[in-house]
């Protein structure tokens, strides 16, 4: 299973300085420029503002196309994801771990907001006064980082608050969401969290959600709700959904690569050979090497 990645290793592949990372960080910098932010879950949460760039952002249950002006919030329950489409990407950002939240900074009327959950939208749309309110109360961060102040993270802890409540003000823009019925919603959540899963590219990478609870608990519905919403919407349940897809991977990767079956069972999340080869000979009849050597005497 591929692990967190962690705030040092975050800024040791894209920041690229001599900072240590601590429990608060805050830049102004390009945003990775070129380089894209592979699909993972980190260990901290980060807040970025974007003011110059296009791309695309990506979380585990929907992809956001990025032009200027965006603020954008992440935590380490959700993977995510930034391909760059535009060579200049500009703005701020903050990374802090869970160590440099307290009380104060999720508060009652916060505790519910994207930066601290699954669900919401975390991805918003200031428009010009509100950019330059924010981009200000970063500047202030990252003087205060600099600064000899004994409470200096006390005071940091509030201009995050300020930006969040700052965020609570902002409209989500409605041409970013799905639209029709709550099922159908639901559903393409689930299908895209689903596909972003695969292919998997070599025998060190393993799928994340393997069954319904695990992608029930990613899109914060109950696994009830997302099985209805699945019927209602395909006429499969999530298991069948999951079971498919899982299928039609193995035949890819026993058709065209030489992993061996425990590899190729231990990446679609098996963690024996033998629970491989029962899935598959209940799912298509025959065996895992079966249909390889089936398919090697065919050609």
């Amino acid at each position: 299973m591929k692990h967190k990645e962690t705030a040092a290793d975050f800024m040791e592949r894209f920041i690229k300085d001599s900072s240590e990372p601590g429990q608060f960080n805050v830049y102004k910098k390009d945003l990775c420029g070129t380089t894209p932010l592979p699909h993972n879950r980190r260990d901290f949460y980060k807040i970025s503002l974007i003011t110059e760039g296009e791309g695309l952002l990506s979380y585990a249950d929907k992809t956001f196309h990025i032009k200027d002006s965006v603020i954008a919030f992440s935590n380490p329950m959700i993977p995510y994801s930034w391909e760059p489409i535009s060579k200049n990407n500009a703005g701020y950002f903050c990374l802090f771990t869970e160590g440099f939240i307290n009380h104060h900074l999720k508060a009652d009327s916060l505790s519910d907001f994207p930066l601290f959950k699954s669900g919401g939208n975390p991805v918003l749309f200031p428009d010009q006064r509100s950019m330059g309110f924010l981009a200000g109360i970063f500047e202030q961060m990252l003087a205060e980082m600099q600064s000899s102040y004994i409470n200096k993270y006390e005071l940091l802890r509030s201009y995050v608050q300020i930006i969040m409540h700052e965020a609570l003000k902002i409209e989500p823009a409605g041409n970013n969401l799905k639209t029709g019925t709550s099922s159908a919603r639901i559903s393409n959540f689930f299908m895209e969290l689903l596909e972003r899963q695969f292919p998997i590219p070599s025998p060190q990478h393993t799928i994340h959600f393997k069954n319904a609870n695990e992608f029930a608990n990613q899109l914060a519905v109950h696994t009830n709700h997302l099985n209805r919403a699945l019927k209602e919407t395909t006429g499969k349940t999530t298991t069948e959904h999951i079971a498919e897809r899982i299928i039609k991977e193995a035949k890819a990767l026993l058709l065209h690569s030489s992993w061996d079956i425990a590899e190729i069972g231990y990446c679609l999340g098996f963690e024996h050979a033998s629970n491989f080869n029962i899935f598959f000979k209940k799912q298509t009849g025959q065996t895992p090497n079966h249909f390889r050597r089936q398919l090697v005497a065919i050609s």
